[in-house]
């Protein structure tokens, strides 16, 4: 999608993010994708033997290009996640791939990047324990079947109720909404979702998917939350975690507004939010 590039531009050129550290990251390795993914299907997708009916479940064909592009998105978090260990806040301008499971792709996403860092970082033995705080208008339903089980993690969704996924899997903690929904009640439901995850915890690592899609305007998200709405939830998540000295990467997931200058508005919020909470 055109956004990342448009997102990365706009940021390098920013006086605002001149001090930034603009980092490409390394893809995912076949050994990392397979602690979340099933070893068959990450094979099939970097084999290029997806079937027609697995392409049509993802949304886009085949190519070289979808597999580094998919893999690197999963190394992109799992570098952020990294470098919030060591900065506090670290972020993955692409990523939130939440609907790809365990042995499938779906909604666009190939490889679901939260689930192979959080894996990843598990089995080093790098942390011990994460959350995950879904914020992307469409229920997180790869990530829920990957991570559900896992006793280290708590996955929280808030999301648009009649919306796709058609097949939600249960995170820990989902909120559903009613279409429609604006500032006021989000911001109250989203309040509420986060003191349960605190609850849980503590955590040595948070990723946050900061989607675009609740915004007002967006073609695919049903909710209406303002700009100004979308801003005050980036730095309810981000000023939360920060009190309890969470370390947080955050991924960018999804946006789909008619005008993509509205999405990259909405992005570059977020990552005003980071700067401003890890001063």
């Amino acid at each position: 999608m055109s956004k990342y590039r448009l997102l990365r531009d706009r940021l390098v050129g920013s006086p605002t993010h001149r001090d930034d550290i603009f980092l490409e990251p390394p893809a995912a390795t076949i050994d990392q994708l397979k602690l979340a993914h099933d070893s068959g299907y990450v094979e099939r997708v970097v084999g290029g033997r997806l079937t027609e009916m697995e392409l049509k479940r993802i949304g886009f064909p085949w190519s070289e290009a979808m597999v580094e592009r998919s893999r690197r998105s999963s190394g992109a978090t799992l570098a952020a996640s990294r470098a919030a260990l060591i900065e506090s806040v670290a972020v993955n301008l692409a990523g939130g791939t939440h609907h790809a499971m365990t042995n499938a792709g779906e909604g666009y996403c190939v490889f679901n990047d939260a689930g192979v860092t959080v894996r990843t970082l598990l089995a080093e033995r790098t942390i011990g324990r994460a959350c995950v705080i879904d914020c992307d208008v469409h229920q997180g339903n790869g990530t829920a079947e990957i991570l559900g089980r896992d006793l280290e993690v708590f996955t929280f969704s808030i999301h648009c109720a009649k919306n796709f996924p058609a097949r939600k899997f249960p995170s820990h903690l989902d909120i559903d909404l009613l279409e429609g929904t604006e500032d006021t009640e989000y911001l109250n439901q989203l309040r509420y979702g986060i003191a349960q995850v605190l609850q849980h915890g503590p955590y040595d690592l948070a990723i946050y998917l900061a989607g675009a899609d609740p915004y007002v305007g967006d073609r695919l998200g049903k909710l209406r939350l303002t700009k100004e709405g979308l801003r005050a939830r980036d730095r309810l998540v981000l000023e939360s975690l920060k009190t309890h000295r969470i370390p947080v990467a955050i991924a960018m997931a999804g946006g789909y507004a008619p005008d993509v200058n509205d999405i990259v508005d909405i992005h570059e919020a977020t990552i005003e939010e980071c700067k401003r909470i890890a001063r």
